[in-house]
């Protein structure tokens, strides 16, 4: 009998570790799926149950009527498309000048900037609601309860940053001198040569920004006081009040606020690939 080489064994077990992890994965989807479509009668038995045994496809209309979730949405989108836009320049800018320009101090204001990366977000939340309360140009409260202060404080990522500077620092330094001998400046040699050849890693800058802005929920929830001005994952919170998780009505939700998320990931994964490959940051 024909023996099994070690190099097929191997193989098998990485396609195994890759199953095992796929499972993993997908196993939390459809368990939110399942419970989306449960009812009261479903979702408390014991032991639970892995499918609807009588399936309530109401709970995804009367989830969807009890919060204004467009409203949700429309505020969800206006901030993360103003911050992608401010990220994408203010990333592009930086990683550019860390990138190929010479100055004193660069790679120490560079990795105080990815020290900051290390400070989690309820540290600075409350000092950060105070100086916004006492900035002019808002309403009564500052700029509480305004896009404003779901906007502003974000235009600016450091991890979009790292990531840019790191696909610059691939091009070689014969097309810097190239451009530079024929009389290019650093904003045409940006925006004409660096950008257009950097459409995979700024896909993926906009990917991630959009991500973790459709996933904001602490710094939205602490900032604003009205449904006219909250994101989409304020409003999930609705559903788990006091008196009880209502979990069919958020678990459908929930389904329907992620979906963009998966339909915007599934386009953009060959890019988020390329860009990995290329900056040189793997799994």
């Amino acid at each position: 009998m024909r023996s099994v080489s070690p190099a097929f064994r191997r193989n098998w077990a990485i396609h195994l570790m890759l199953l095992a992890g796929a499972v993993a994965f997908v196993v939390p989807f459809y368990w939110m799926i399942s419970t989306s479509l449960k009812g009261p009668e479903d979702l408390f038995q014991a032991p639970p149950t892995w499918y609807p045994e009588h399936p309530r496809v109401e709970n995804f209309s009367e989830a969807w009527n009890t919060v204004p979730f467009p409203r949700y949405f429309f505020n969800t989108i206006f901030v993360a498309v103003c911050i992608v836009a401010g990220v994408v320049v203010t990333s592009g800018l930086s990683a550019f000048a860390f990138a190929f320009l010479q100055f004193r101090g660069r790679e120490g204001i560079f990795n105080s900037f990815l020290s900051t990366m290390m400070v989690p977000e309820p540290v600075y939340i409350i000092s950060s609601y105070i100086l916004l309360y006492n900035l002019p140009g808002g309403g009564r409260d500052g700029w509480i309860n305004d896009y404003s202060a779901l906007i502003v404080p974000w235009l600016a990522h450091v991890f979009s940053i790292f990531l840019l500077r790191q696909h610059f620092l691939s091009f070689p330094r014969d097309l810097v001198d190239a451009a530079v001998i024929d009389g290019c400046g650093p904003v045409r040699f940006i925006f004409q040569i660096i950008l257009p050849l950097s459409k995979a890693a700024l896909t993926t800058v906009c990917l991630f920004t959009f991500i973790n802005t459709w996933n904001s929920f602490l710094w939205p929830l602490v900032m604003t006081n009205s449904d006219s001005i909250r994101p989409i994952q304020v409003g999930l919170a609705f559903f788990a009040q006091e008196q009880g998780t209502e979990h069919g009505l958020m678990m459908a939700a929930a389904v329907f606020s992620i979906a963009p998320l998966l339909v915007v990931y599934f386009f953009a994964q060959r890019q988020i690939i390329e860009s990995l490959t290329h900056t040189g940051l793997k799994g």
